[in-house]
């Protein structure tokens, strides 16, 4: 058995254990040693954050062979329209080429912790959320498909990788789940 934790990673934390600016780490909230992020989430981005010890593992669940879906949660800037998501579920054009067709609807307002710093209100600019499904992870990808679209991302959730969900954490928090190891890849 492989030891996981699950991590749900506040917003200006970085997904690294030591930075030279000495800005907020991994290192201030996770004391355990000999654990590596599977994965990363920007610093502006929130919630589920995967670490383990086991190598097999973090190369199982950040290899995008492996297809494990990514379940965000995104408010963006304006009203999002059915356009808009037919776009995102067939796939976009980015500056490094085509996104896999996404799983894309609106959703009401979630119930989530309270973000600090807030996101800035405007009275004339309205706000909406989408639950975006991917399975792809290139950088910033999830800002760049919705700003492509015409939506620009105000807040971004990771709330689920695989299996594995960030429901029940509070920010900084962790838990630990025992997972199967990944058996060795034969080599020819």
């Amino acid at each position: 058995m492989a030891r996981l934790i699950l991590f749900n990673k506040p917003y200006d934390v970085l997904s690294q254990f030591t930075d030279a600016a000495e800005r907020a780490t991994l290192a201030h909230y996770v004391k355990l040693p000999g654990v590596y992020p599977a994965g990363r989430l920007d610093r502006d981005s929130e919630g589920l954050l995967l670490l383990t010890g086991s190598g097999a593992l973090q190369h199982r669940i950040s290899d995008p062979r492996h297809k494990l879906l990514k379940i965000y949660l995104v408010q963006v800037e304006g009203e999002i329209s059915e356009a808009a998501l037919r776009r995102l579920r067939e796939g976009v054009m980015l500056n490094d080429g085509p996104t896999r067709p996404a799983q894309a609807r609106a959703i009401a307002a979630p119930a989530l912790w309270p973000r600090d710093p807030p996101i800035r209100f405007r009275k004339s600019v309205p706000d909406s959320w989408l639950e975006l499904c991917i399975s792809e992870g290139r950088n910033r990808q999830v800002r760049r498909m919705t700003a492509a679209v015409g939506f620009p991302t105000l807040r971004l959730v990771r709330w689920r990788i695989g299996p594995w969900c960030v429901e029940g954490l509070a920010p900084g928090e962790y838990k630990i789940v025992d997972v199967e190891e990944p058996a060795p890849r034969r080599r020819l």
